[in-house]
């Protein structure tokens, strides 16, 4: 099969279940996104008022940073339509303030593995690894770099790790070693949202040990796109000219507005039950995966330290999403999703996400599919 072909299968099948452990936003269709759109709207915003122009305080866009600001307990926000460029301008922000080019962050990091080096190829910044363990860098770590840094940047939770999260102390105490190098710290929380039951503190307490903090409205808000850069008065001013001088100044961004304040009323209350409910499907499958005898796997983090986690299992990639895509077109009932090399030959891994369609499944449900899964695996791996 062609690409193309490959990838008409693959929205057929997931488009064509009846139940999904974690359906994707590309299984709506515009109509069917337009429509949620219009049935969230009129709760989240007053739909009798003007339109944004050009990211207008008395907007939408405005609504949407203020109320992003009172949650974090920063000064201001402000709404990128981008992570990447809210990301990108931050740093820039603070290589200016601190007068360092120099980042300290993570070789896992978004920055490092999903933003093509836009800090370096963009802006002009270098970075610089703490640890490659793949965890978040310890207080001794960041205080035994052998070279100055301007600013600390912390992935929460450090997605292409497992999704993992440091303690609330060891998240305190990293950020005091940042400042006692004269660095500012950043926070790439595009996941912060759902990092506080972890953490055990409200949103506001867990910005407030940073400088700067990116949030994102889509990633589990449900939103369209767009993120926000949160911060002091001043920085968020910057902020703003940077985004014009990055084309983020959009002329009308009310859709993706609406859909974030949406997903502030709808998802962000939500989230602790869904971080909880990672648990048990985490639970499910490494039971289920030790009852149907898989000679090797992993389930991490255990447990899971927010609604996101991570599978490994020994099979190369096209055998575990062929077996998705059986499971899917034979029983009308979707698992797993996309896999990818695991890191090792003959391994591969995939994301679990826990969302409000993976509440309905019990712990039995998802042995119970797992094993027809397994079985199609198996098939797979045979030839047949």
């Amino acid at each position: 099969m062609t690409d193309q072909e490959e990838q008409a299968r693959r929205l057929a099948a997931w488009r064509g279940c009846e139940r999904s452990l974690m359906p994707g936003a590309r299984d709506e269709t515009v109509a069917e996104r337009l429509a949620r759109l219009a049935a969230d709207a009129p709760g989240a915003y007053d739909l009798d008022t003007p339109v944004d122009f050009y990211a207008d305080e008395e907007s939408v866009v405005g609504t949407l940073e203020r109320r992003t600001a009172e949650l974090l307990g920063t000064e201001d926000a402000v709404f990128f339509p981008t992570g990447t460029m809210a990301q990108q301008v931050a740093l820039r922000c603070w290589a200016g303030r601190t007068g360092s080019a120099t980042v300290a962050g993570h070789p896992l990091s978004h920055l490092e593995v999903h933003e093509r080096d836009a800090y370096a190829v963009v802006s002009g910044l270098r970075m610089i690894h703490p640890t490659r363990e793949p965890r978040l860098p310890t207080a001794e770590e960041v205080r035994g770099l052998d070279e100055p840094f301007g600013t600390l940047a912390l992935e929460l939770p450090l997605r292409d790790a497992g999704y993992v999260l440091p303690s609330w102390d060891e998240l305190a105490a990293v950020t005091e070693a940042a400042r006692e190098r004269d660095a500012v710290v950043h926070f790439d929380g595009a996941r912060l949202w759902e990092s506080a039951p972890h953490f055990g503190r409200a949103h506001a307490e867990i910005a407030e040990l940073a400088d700067s903090v990116y949030v994102s409205f889509y990633k589990s808000l449900g939103g369209i796109s767009g993120a926000a850069l949160a911060g002091s008065a001043d920085l968020a001013d910057e902020a703003r000219a940077w985004r014009h001088r990055y084309g983020g100044l959009a002329f009308q961004q009310w859709p993706a507005a609406l859909a974030a304040l949406a997903g502030l009323d709808r998802e962000l209350p939500r989230l602790p039950e869904y971080v909880a409910h990672a648990k048990v499907v985490a639970r499910a499958l490494d039971e289920g995966f030790t009852e149907h005898g898989v000679p090797w796997f992993r389930v991490h983090p255990d447990p899971p330290h927010t609604h996101d986690f991570r599978v490994w299992l020994p099979y190369a990639p096209e055998v575990l999403e062929e077996a998705s895509l059986r499971l899917a077109e034979e029983t009308r009932t979707a698992l797993f999703r996309r896999w990818w090399g695991g890191g090792a030959p003959g391994t591969a891994t995939t994301e679990v996400h826990v969302g409000s369609a993976a509440l309905g499944w019990s712990a039995a449900d998802v042995r119970g599919v797992l094993g027809e899964f397994l079985a199609r695996v198996r098939a797979v791996a045979d030839g047949r």
